[in-house]
């Protein structure tokens, strides 16, 4: 299997920990991983903020890029949801459904194409899982209160098999965190107030540690934990099932 590491550019900028737990995570689980050097960005910042016409160099780039690989795979449910969404706009040409069909999320490929179901790992920790919209409600990693009242995902199934972990109940376990992109500055004090609110369930419930699968959500709750000197670690869950962090 020829599996390529897709980093997003705030990941590679402002958390590289987490790609480098992210490439141990996937050699952990028995895959042989390669970074190409010429992958830059998805282009979703500029089709965000109304300019995907000026993205779509970008979109040609991450193709070349990662064409020859079986798999692509991105700690980044929203960077993943792009690709397979909004590639649509340029021709597709087999290399271009390729790569959008063969783009994935870190979670659901270990889950879905490996099958993994556990790691050994230990975090002897309450932990609260925030979800991501683009990955819930996009990728379909877990359940949703609009369609379930059932609180499944297959983050919280490889979490729950982390030795010592409690994974604490939220009141509003889906609710958005209020990144949202150029969301955040378009609409900042919005933005923030959703975040408080975010913060504040985890704080609520008792957590510890704030983990979750897409680190620009995680970016903007840190952001909060950090103005209000609250005692809460904020991780990525590779962190934590790859065992980086104690």
């Amino acid at each position: 299997m020829n599996v390529a590491l897709f980093i997003p550019c705030y990941v590679d900028q402002f958390y590289p920990q987490v790609g480098i737990a992210t490439m141990r995570l996937l050699e952990k689980a028995g895959v042989q991983v390669s970074f190409p050097m010429q992958q830059t960005c998805c282009g979703q910042p500029m089709a965000n903020a109304g300019c995907e016409a000026d993205s779509i160099p970008v979109y040609h780039n991450y193709v070349r890029a990662f064409a020859d690989y079986d798999y692509i795979v991105a700690p980044s449910g929203s960077c993943v949801y792009h690709v397979r969404k909004h590639f649509n706009i340029i021709e597709q040409t087999p290399a271009v459904k390729h790569v959008r069909e063969r783009t994935y999320e870190l979670i659901q490929f270990l889950t879905d194409v490996l099958g993994v179901t556990s790691f050994d790992a230990e975090f002897p920790y309450r932990v609260g899982l925030h979800q991501s919209c683009h990955g819930q409600r996009g990728l379909r990693l877990s359940s949703d209160s609009e369609l379930t009242p059932n609180r499944d995902g297959k983050v919280s199934n490889l979490l729950k098999q982390v030795r010592g972990l409690e994974l604490i109940e939220l009141d509003r376990y889906d609710e958005c965190c209020g990144f949202g992109g150029a969301f955040c500055v378009s609409e900042a004090a919005v933005s923030a107030r959703m975040g408080q609110d975010r913060v504040q369930d985890h704080v609520k419930n008792g957590a510890q540690v704030i983990v979750g699968s897409d680190v620009s959500c995680l970016m903007h709750l840190e952001g909060v934990v950090r103005r209000e000197k609250l005692p809460l670690r904020v991780l990525h869950v590779a962190e934590i099932l790859t065992g980086a962090v104690s």
